[in-house]
């Protein structure tokens, strides 16, 4: 009965995430086609999606369709440049009947979607102002809560503790997302020294690490090299280092001897032994012995609680010689505990210019980046419809995560709107800057040449939106996922 129920859940939130994800792509194209309706032009059909129609109906003149080709949608306006090889033929007989259009009609029309989808992003803006949205303590502290053994920030001399202050002379102002954080200025760093401004025991420190452009992990096989080349994304610069959060037990193994001291899950370590701690680091590190009662103090909702905790030795495995034996006996103890990797997390809102200031900023930061042949960032790192739709069943399967999607709507819609502005052929902003040269030149151009120009960069973005859709699905498979995922560890587990 449970599986049932999960699977149906599964459904229920995909048919949600494709309504939210195909109502955004409406009122892009709904923004063309009210405009063309205000001046004046035929409009032949309104589809969404691409590829031939699985459901169409004409109203009115009006051909409305759902296309196969489960990505955007468009508008026909035969008056304009037509992308016949993926909207359809349109009549010959009907476009030389059709009068021609201003350039100012053209870009009228072009700069509405645009629009629509910023106005949108404006409306979730104000939604999530308005009931708030969830903020982990995992993204927005700066202080350092682990160092990988070995690494670039231990060559450093980073230490957990430190709190980070800039990165490349650029404030930091949070450990993870976008923007004036630490995962972000390090992962997008050009290629060479980087400084890092460190406070350690009240007093500022610089430090120099280098970002070095990661290889790929080598695949054995000839078979897994192509698989690999195929879904896996170019790995990120890091210098391997995590937040630090605070000790919230997350889950406990089962009859494991955090289960059998009674911990439970969102309980706060306050203290090991009277010794008080906060942070799940100083957990982590704690001389563990085996066999020996810990007391711990455990905050657990508004009450205070003293619980006897015993670590026990690492389940029995089979020891097959001297070698794995001595392995094993080095193992630590085992304390079946995981903490909660988000920390402390809270509702918080900021007004709506501010998120959808942070939203254009986020995609001009990715693009910048991402055409700096010195940065680690690539276009093998963005996101097509395959990756929106599994980050919004992501969010709402979390707690609150319908008010992760709000915030997600704005960001989304702003990209959508500047990426449209993009002066692509394919794209609205091609569509302007071609109108705005017919109006220079007062003299249209052939319209054979824009169809051919049309339809080649269509074919590219298509190959590119198949390129990265590889990368999202990639992205899903067993494994892959912890590759991007930047939390540290929990404790070992039974």
């Amino acid at each position: 009965m449970d599986t049932v129920l999960v699977v149906l859940r599964f459904i229920g939130v995909l048919f949600l995430v494709l309504m939210i994800f195909n109502f955004m792509i409406l009122v892009h194209e709904y923004g063309h086609y009210i405009a063309a309706r205000w001046r004046g032009l035929v409009v032949d059909r309104f589809q969404i999606w691409f590829g031939k129609p699985i459901w169409k109906k004409t109203v009115n003149g009006v051909q409305y369709g759902l296309g196969s080709i489960p990505a955007g949608g468009f508008v026909s306006l035969p008056q304009m440049v037509t992308m016949e090889s993926i909207e359809g033929k349109v009549d010959d007989d009907v476009k030389e009947e059709l009068p021609p259009i201003s350039p100012l009609d053209k870009i009228i029309v072009a700069a509405a979607g645009p629009l629509f989808s910023f106005l949108l992003a404006v409306v979730f803006a104000v939604i999530a102002w308005g009931v708030k949205y969830p903020k982990t303590e995992r993204e927005m502290t700066t202080m350092v809560g682990r160092v990988v053994e070995g690494s670039i920030a231990e060559k450093a001399g980073i230490k957990v503790g430190d709190k980070i202050k800039a990165v490349g002379g650029t404030e930091i102002e949070k450990f993870g997302g976008m923007g004036r954080s630490v995962q972000w200025q390090i992962m997008s760093s050009e290629f060479g020294m980087t400084d890092l401004v460190l406070e350690r025991d009240g007093k500022e420190i610089t430090v120099q690490v280098p970002i070095e452009k990661p290889k790929p992990k080598k695949a054995e096989g000839g078979g897994a090299k192509v698989l690999g080349a195929i879904f896996n994304r170019p790995p990120l610069p890091t210098i391997g280092i995590g937040p630090r959060t605070t000790a919230i037990v997350d889950k406990v193994s089962p009859n494991g001897p955090g289960e059998v001291a009674g911990l439970q899950g969102g309980d706060r370590i306050i203290s090991i032994d009277g010794k008080p701690v906060k942070y799940s680091d100083e957990v982590q590190a704690y001389p563990w012995e085996q066999g020996k009662v810990t007391i711990l103090g455990i905050k657990r909702g508004e009450e205070t609680i003293d619980v006897k905790f015993t670590p026990r030795p690492p389940e029995h495995v089979e020891i097959e010689n001297e070698e794995a034996l001595a392995a094993f006996n080095e193992k630590p103890p085992m304390v079946g505990i995981s903490f909660d990797y988000r920390g402390e997390h809270w509702l918080t809102s900021e007004s709506p210019a501010k998120i959808i200031k942070d939203s254009a900023l986020s995609i001009y930061r990715t693009l910048q980046k991402v055409f700096n042949t010195k940065s680690g960032v690539s276009g093998g790192h963005l996101s097509g419809p395959v990756g929106i739709v599994g980050i919004l069943m992501d969010f709402l399967m979390q707690e609150d995560g319908w008010r992760t999607v709000l915030l997600f709507g704005a960001l989304l819609n702003v990209n959508l709107a500047i990426l449209n502005l993009m002066p692509f052929p394919v794209l609205d902003g091609g569509h302007i800057v071609m109108a705005t040269t017919e109006w220079i030149r007062r003299k249209p151009t052939p319209v054979k040449l824009l169809e051919i120009l049309q339809t080649t960069f269509v074919m590219l973005l298509f190959g590119f939106m198949i390129f990265i859709s590889l990368k999202d699905v990639g992205d899903r498979l067993p494994g892959q996922k912890e590759k991007y995922d930047v939390r540290w560890e929990p404790l070992p587990k039974s």
